[in-house]
């Protein structure tokens, strides 16, 4: 894909731009801490206004039905757009909640779409709701 772009380039001027994907990172720790996106300083530097939503979650139900004090997040969001720029998880299950959050962000989806979509519950991935 890279070598087509390139050679377009270099054949037609600078007419062709690589889209990467957002790349969620994973350390698969016990807990796992994920994070997609920006940190709080690149989004700071990027955006005028931006929402941090930070909390330990320890005392959510999923946190409570397993006994685990390691539970938390860090959430990211454009103010003007309401779309999240950045989601950092410390959990248990965080390696895969950061893929929800990673196809929301590649999807440009608010705070908003997200909440009102219906996850299963006990899950996970319906946590990302009172995340946000």
């Amino acid at each position: 894909m890279e070598a087509n772009i390139v050679a377009e380039n270099i054949i037609n001027g600078n007419t062709k731009k690589i889209d990467t994907p957002l790349v969620p990172s994973v350390v698969f720790t016990l807990p796992n801490l994920a994070s997609v996106g920006l940190n709080e300083e690149e989004a700071k530097k990027r955006y005028k206004n931006i929402i941090i939503n930070y909390k330990s979650a320890s005392d959510w139900y999923n946190a409570k039905r397993i006994n685990t004090k390691a539970y938390a997040y860090k959430i990211l969001m454009n103010k003007r757009t309401n779309e999240i720029v950045g989601a950092h998880l410390l959990g248990p299950q965080a390696a895969e909640t950061i893929n929800l959050f990673a196809m929301a962000m590649s999807k440009k989806m608010t705070a908003n779409d997200i909440k009102g979509l219906v996850f299963t519950y006990p899950s996970w991935c319906n946590d990302i709701k009172d995340m946000l």
